[in-house]
């Protein structure tokens, strides 16, 4: 256990707190939340705490603004937000080595937690063997999510599929009754969450992680599912519609949601989407993993806590903690969000695709977690690069794309 995780520190600190005995503190809460949903199912999670006597202030930073920079950037500024929203591992071990990480692997345990959370929340949560962070929304990052009203004017039953071959021929079908099979949004990050949900959809648990875990393994980019995810990735990029280029993830739900499309994969925060529509899952929309998987990747939204500030705050911030992790406010929170409840007994209305998502994760030797939750930032930008390459290049070849991987590899890792 690392020293400068300070455990004995919190452990003293968990032992001398009721479980709601903090005082009164002014809570800074950093985030990049920012669309409706999310807005809604913060406000969940505010109104809580606030019933337990804190105040909430708060820090956002809308997506895709360099939150990560400007996270650290307020820590070593001096202005540090007391809890923040943020999943990689590599912030943690920043915040190690600057003696300011806070372990919560005891507060787990005193709490008996880790027994209502799916293995791939505990893995997501978990930096170099302490508990971390507070998971707050679960989503299996490659789902399914289809017009059902377009699925019947088509023929065709999405519930059925059985293997990615299977889904692609029903695509003739969806075409001509007038309708876009698939709807895939061109950007990049886009392309990169498709990939790695390839990766566990065909090659499972153990070429993912050789891929995508803590410590990649080179041999992975010769191993012939690598190839496999780029052969599907061009078949995807095939298949997409015209008007893909650029498009944002969650116009592209728009156009699965009007009728446009039949169907979308992508990460299953798409069902916020769905719900501020007004539509209803299992009578408006359908959800299925995708077809064949052998494993599916789990994002897990968590939640980080400053150490050293002051005993108070260390309280308050394990009242927060309390707040995020209780079944109650989880289904709340996943129902404004559109995720899915982190604990399996979450306590309140389950909508039918969460049901689905939740017996899809009763298997722990099928999930795995989502790559930003495990492996080295830079790798993973890398791959992003090399795989919006290869799909924005009809030219490029699997061959080219493995070599560029390999390249990129030696310099970052090897």
């Amino acid at each position: 256990m690392p020293k400068s995780f300070k455990s004995g520190l919190w452990a003293a600190l968990l032992a001398s707190t009721a479980s709601t005995g903090a005082l009164a503190e002014d809570v800074i809460v950093f985030h990049n939340w920012s669309s409706g949903p999310e807005v809604a199912a913060l406000n969940i999670l505010k109104s809580n705490l606030e019933k337990m006597g804190h105040t909430w202030t708060d820090v956002a930073i809308p997506h895709d603004t360099g939150s990560n920079v400007s996270l650290i950037n307020l820590v070593t500024g001096g202005n540090p937000p007391n809890v923040f929203l943020e999943s990689s591992p590599g912030f943690y071990r920043d915040l190690a080595g600057m003696n300011l990480a806070r372990p919560l692997t005891d507060f787990y345990e005193e709490g008996g937690y880790l027994e209502h959370l799916p293995q791939a929340a505990v893995q997501s949560i978990t930096v170099d063997g302490e508990i971390m962070k507070i998971p707050t929304a679960l989503h299996i990052d490659g789902m399914v999510y289809y017009n059902m009203d377009v699925a019947e004017a088509a023929g065709v039953d999405p519930a059925a599929w059985t293997s990615l071959e299977e889904m692609f021929a029903d695509f003739e079908k969806v075409t001509a009754a007038g309708y876009n099979p698939l709807a895939i949004g061109g950007e990049q990050w886009q392309v990169g969450y498709l990939a790695h949900a390839l990766a566990a959809t065909l090659g499972g648990p153990e070429f993912f992680t050789s891929l995508y875990g803590e410590t990649p393994d080179p041999a992975a980019l010769d191993a012939p599912e690598m190839r496999e995810v780029l052969d599907w990735l061009r078949r995807f990029q095939q298949a997409t519609d015209e008007g893909s280029v650029n498009r944002t993830w969650n116009e592209t739900t728009n156009t699965v949601i009007t009728g446009e499309a039949l169907m979308q994969i992508h990460g299953d925060w798409m069902k916020g989407e769905w719900l501020a529509a007004g539509k209803v899952p299992g009578e408006d929309f359908g959800c299925v993993e995708i077809p064949g998987s052998e494993a599916v990747v789990v994002t897990v939204d968590a939640w980080g806590a400053l150490g050293g500030q002051s005993p108070e705050m260390d309280a308050a911030e394990l009242d927060f903690a309390r707040v995020v992790l209780d079944p109650a406010v989880q289904a709340e929170f996943a129902a404004a969000k559109g995720s899915t409840p982190t604990r399996l007994d979450a306590v309140g209305e389950v909508d039918v695709c969460s049901q689905y998502v939740l017996a899809v994760l009763d298997d722990a030797a099928r999930q795995v977690p989502s790559p930003h939750s495990t492996v080295d930032a830079d790798w993973m930008s890398s791959m992003w690069d090399v795989f919006f390459t290869y799909w924005s290049d009809p030219e490029m070849t699997a061959d080219d794309a493995i070599a560029q991987l390999k390249e990129n590899y030696d310099t970052i890792l090897g």
